[in-house]
């Protein structure tokens, strides 16, 4: 597989002290203790395989219109973050999953991006504290080694009305592999991969129906059907890449009254 040259942005050029600027890290001074969300976070598209560079760039040009209805507010909400990581599979290109124990109060079993909500120790939610929360909750929950992971940009921030969640999808390359499997079975059912060639199969995609009436993307994948928040990034991903392929929208999956 080859890769694609790129420049690398949001990393600091010097130890001195950066000014206070909107969207910058500073870098603590030599022999100082960091403050929490203070160590940068690297962000770069050098040497991503060739086939993510459709993600690049929807990355680079997608409104938060075109993502979804549902806007954060101008103020409020719970700010947190989603890890969108992509790899490469036996089969090619795949995302990482997990999907959430059955015996959680919400959202029982269903799949979903390893993510959560801001902790203070990841820095400023307008910068990089999306991007190091993605990272920290995927080593928790499903154990992998961030430490492999090239972060590449993110998609804009995204509102989920029912929770109150203002969520930042962070996009990642798996660049070095590590294991994964749920960590807390309390939380996890399972860590999975799905391929990019199954989620377009139009044979996997249908529209999922919820008791209240709403309607969404859906995909019947690695033995899960993977809806709501997750299908619809999945979807918007697909679509905007240029990946997505004709499928039945008048296919319908239902939805019981726990989802």
């Amino acid at each position: 597989m080859s890769a694609r040259g790129a420049s690398t942005v949001g990393a600091p050029t010097s130890s001195t002290p950066a000014a206070s600027a909107p969207g910058r890290l500073s870098v603590a001074a030599p022999g100082s203790v960091p403050a929490p969300g203070s160590v940068p976070v690297p962000v770069s598209v050098d040497g991503l395989p060739e086939w993510l560079d459709p993600v690049v760039r929807v990355k680079d040009t997608i409104r938060p219109a075109q993502l979804s209805r549902f806007l954060p507010p101008v103020t409020g909400g719970r700010q947190s973050a989603v890890l969108v990581l992509f790899g490469e599979g036996p089969t090619g290109p795949e995302l990482l999953l997990m999907e959430r124990a059955g015996s959680l109060r919400s959202h029982a079993g269903q799949p979903a991006f390893p993510g959560g909500a801001l902790d203070p120790e990841d820095g400023d939610p307008a910068t990089t504290g999306p991007l190091r929360a993605a990272l920290r909750e995927a080593e928790e929950e499903t154990g992998l080694d961030p430490s492999g992971v090239q972060v590449f940009g993110a998609l804009p921030k995204l509102y989920i009305p029912v929770s109150g969640f203002v969520v930042t999808p962070v996009l990642g390359w798996w660049r070095v592999p590590s294991s994964v499997g749920a960590v807390d079975p309390a939380e996890t059912a399972r860590v999975f991969t799905v391929s990019v060639a199954d989620l377009t199969d139009p044979v996997n995609r249908a529209v999922a129906v919820h008791p209240r009436g709403h309607l969404g993307p859906a995909f019947t994948v690695g033995g899960a059907l993977v809806w709501g928040f997750t299908a619809g990034v999945i979807d918007r991903i697909l679509h905007y890449a240029g990946w997505e392929r004709p499928w039945d929208q008048d296919k319908r999956v239902p939805l019981d009254w726990r989802a």
